[in-house]
């Protein structure tokens, strides 16, 4: 596996994190409304995780961005549950298990913060990630919690911490 390091997130990091997300969707056809391509805090991902109980972290690899992803207290989820948000790699940074350590680094923080469970919306476009999350121990929902404003996600999934 190559040398990288996972660290917080970095208002200068926003335009690569906004770069690889986009990417991300463009590449399995998941760009699509009511999905984080056309969400104005794509840009501004920094910015977001500022929020009490919330953080974000990249990999990054000889001051290359190779992805990110965060938990969020998203609206209207219950008070011991968080969101798995913005998981996201560059394409060449797939395959090398840096998926799992940035979950591994969600599931650390969202416990350290007081959470119990973990919540995420995907959709079934994002092929590589689903078996991913239930490896990692999300099991199905059959409808979604709280308001994360992406109806274009159709994938419900939970993980107790």
């Amino acid at each position: 596996m190559a040398h990288f390091i996972i660290r917080n997130i970095q208002p200068f990091d926003n335009a690569a994190l906004a770069k690889i997300i986009r990417n991300a969707l463009e590449e399995f056809k998941a760009n699509k409304p009511g999905t984080v391509y056309f969400d104005d805090t794509t840009d501004n991902i920094s910015d977001v995780f500022t929020a009490a109980k919330s953080t974000y972290f990249v990999a990054e690899e000889n001051g290359m961005i190779l992805g990110g992803g965060g938990i969020y207290p998203t609206q209207n989820l219950p008070d011991d549950t968080c969101e798995l948000v913005k998981l996201y790699l560059s394409h060449t940074a797939r395959g090398k298990g840096i998926g799992k350590l940035l979950m591994q680094k969600c599931f650390t923080a969202a416990t350290e913060l007081g959470y119990k469970k973990m919540y995420l919306e995907t959709m079934p476009e994002l092929n590589i990630a689903v078996p991913l999350y239930e490896k990692m121990g999300f099991n199905y929902l059959k409808a979604p919690l709280g308001n994360s404003g992406h109806d274009g996600c159709d994938i419900w999934m939970i993980k107790d911490l």
